[in-house]
């Protein structure tokens, strides 16, 4: 029972790093209708970021420098790669991201180099006792900030007039734009809060083992959770990145002995079958709405 509990906190540490992302992608596809595929470049370029911000500033405040340097980044891609586009099919927007992910890495990994970069963390690779439970201090401090970062998104979305103004443009942007609402104000809006959210997630990632020029990969995970949760649901990005940390990990613990016939890296599809699953059952995920259009 022990080893289950450790398991599904460490499922709900990485979890909190997919639904991070997750809701990048979520905030970004509500304003525009488009999903960006350069989130896992900007979580890349956020745990660069803080690598090299650490070495001067500490790695507390190197790790806010970050999310707002690739929240500007990400504000500069849209007006100059995105806004432009507007009005054009949601598949061509769609691309351009791509080809903007790809410029983005290839940019961030001359910063990188060959070599992994450590990122000075405090936490690394320690442990701490819950009671009977042993965890690494890491997957705590993922859940605690996860949990602080969606309660402030979730705030500044009910109570703030900025964020009134994207769940305005999200439902309708026709009638947001007759209504006084800068539908451009909105998209910037919302490149910028998921840059900040990819660097953040980007920090996590790196954390105790370091960034390379393959660590953009981890953000694919970020695509089955918000399969599973819906494509425009906020709530359902934090639940289906959840979900998608935990699954794996169990699969990770457990597999071997329950089903070795699986192989032995099973655990690395899991997410996609787990959304493979969901989309069988639910097309839309579990809390979108049925009239999404997938990109």
């Amino acid at each position: 029972m022990t080893d289950v509990v450790e398991s599904i906190i460490r499922g709900l540490g990485n979890g909190s790093v997919y639904a991070l992302l997750a809701l990048g992608f979520v905030i970004i596809y509500k304003a525009t209708r488009v999903i960006s595929f350069a989130q896992p470049s900007l979580m890349l370029a956020g745990a660069v970021a803080v690598s090299y911000l650490a070495e001067v500033t500490g790695f507390y405040l190197a790790v806010l420098l970050a999310g707002l340097l690739i929240a500007g980044v990400a504000l500069v891609i849209e007006r100059i790669a995105i806004r432009p586009m507007v009005g054009r099919p949601f598949f061509v927007v769609a691309i351009i991201t791509l080809g903007v992910d790809v410029v983005v890495r290839v940019v961030v990994n001359a910063f990188i180099g060959r070599d992994v970069r450590q990122m000075g963390d405090p936490w690394g690779f320690t442990q701490v006792s819950l009671g009977p439970f042993v965890v690494q201090t890491r997957w705590l401090a993922m859940l605690a900030v996860t949990a602080v970062l969606v309660g402030l998104l979730f705030a500044f979305f009910r109570y703030t007039r900025y964020g009134l103004a994207m769940r305005a443009a999200a439902f309708d942007q026709e009638t947001a734009l007759a209504q006084g609402i800068s539908v451009g104000m909105v998209f910037a809006l919302s490149w910028g809060l998921a840059g900040f959210l990819a660097a953040i997630a980007g920090m996590f990632v790196g954390t105790g083992q370091g960034v390379e020029q393959l660590t953009w990969i981890i953000a694919l995970k970020a695509l089955p959770a918000i399969i599973v949760g819906g494509l425009d649901s906020l709530g359902g990005a934090v639940v289906g990145g959840l979900t998608i940390g935990v699954v794996e990990s169990l699969f990770q613990s457990y597999q071997g002995q329950l089903a070795p016939w699986l192989g032995q890296n099973f655990a690395v599809v899991t997410p996609y079958v787990v959304m493979l699953l969901v989309l069988l059952v639910r097309p839309y995920g579990l809390f979108g709405t049925r009239e999404v259009e997938r990109v």
